[in-house]
């Protein structure tokens, strides 16, 4: 299971995350903030920074994290979050991000590891805000010491587990209108792209590769998540392994899944052609059919603004199989 793989499969295998996404790495799937609140705190006599700080941001039942004034110097070291920053109109203070931060382009993108981070190498950056994947008791302490607050933004759920993430973010960066506008465009735009699919008669079942060593994920992740929303049924949920099964070439070739999407066509070189040469898998209906969605593996593993992007691709899919068929 390559470094990929092993971020997106993160939570599932202790933070084994994966990672979202390793969601095929950069993927960060895992845990369960079902709550994103932040809640302005009245300014004292000597705030005179800007209107709306200090403001309290709760996430995902983690303490109440107090940010005095608007940052200016943040380091983001998960790439879900530097997208969301950006996309929110932050981008401008994001001062570092780490290794996997490679969307947008202008993100400033260093080798900060957002998984094991180096103290040293954070503070060098004089940063007024962190925001982590995880909770890092090191991280937390050693800003804690130099009164730099820690935002932990662990994996979504669920679309509204995004939602609220990317409403918290606002809050703390002083872009809460930027944020709510955003969620409400994404919230739009997913039921347009959920409404406008042809969906067939009967329920079509799919599998979804983080890595050529067969890890899939379940219905239970964030991106299977997506996939409940076209009716879609896992295979991987008759496995054994947690929401981030490893299957067996066997096990996907008995279960002939009509869709195969590979999130792996970056990370590990995969494609509808090697699909297609592996042993036996020449006999699978989607093969046969080129039914294969060659996805890219960012989108599939990290549930920011981009989450639209891979629900178009899903239901652009689900719409091909049913032209066909009904």
């Amino acid at each position: 299971m390559n470094l990929r793989s092993r971020l997106a499969a993160l939570p599932a295998l202790s933070l084994i995350g994966v990672a979202a996404l390793a969601g095929c790495a950069n993927r960060e799937e895992a845990a369960d903030p079902s709550a994103a609140t932040a809640t302005q705190q009245p300014p004292s006599a000597q705030d005179t920074t800007e209107a709306g700080f200090p403001v309290e941001v709760t996430l995902g039942g983690t303490e109440p994290v107090t940010i005095d004034a608007r940052p200016s110097s943040i380091v983001s070291l998960t790439p879900t979050a530097t997208e969301m920053l950006f996309a929110i109109g932050a981008g401008d203070s994001v001062v570092a991000a780490d290794t996997y931060s490679d969307y947008p382009p202008e993100a400033p993108t260093t080798d900060l590891d957002g998984i094991s981070p180096n103290i040293e190498a954070v503070t060098e950056y004089q940063p007024d805000l962190v925001i982590s994947s995880g909770d890092s008791q090191e991280l937390l302490d050693a800003m804690s010491a130099i009164d730099v607050p820690v935002l932990v933004v662990g994996t979504a759920g669920d679309l509204e587990d995004s939602y609220q993430q990317l409403v918290a973010l606002g809050e703390a960066t002083g872009n809460q209108e930027a944020a709510e506008v955003l969620v409400e465009d994404m919230r739009t735009e997913i039921d347009r792209i959920v409404a406008s699919t042809e969906m067939p008669e009967e329920p079509l079942t799919y599998y979804h590769e983080l890595d050529q060593t067969f890890f899939s994920i379940t219905s239970g992740t964030f991106a299977g998540q997506v996939y409940d929303l076209f009716g879609l049924e896992n295979i991987a949920d008759a496995a054994d392994g947690g929401d981030y099964p490893q299957l067996s070439p066997e096990f996907i070739l008995e279960a002939d899944p009509d869709l195969i999407f590979l999130a792996d066509t970056v990370c590990c070189g995969q494609s509808a052609q090697t699909v297609a040469e592996r042993p036996g898998w020449d006999t699978l209906s989607s093969v046969q059919e080129d039914r294969i969605i060659e996805l890219d593996d960012d989108l599939a593993s990290r549930w920011g603004p981009r989450v639209v992007d891979f629900a178009e691709a899903v239901g652009a899919a689900v719409s091909d199989v049913s032209s066909r068929t009904n």
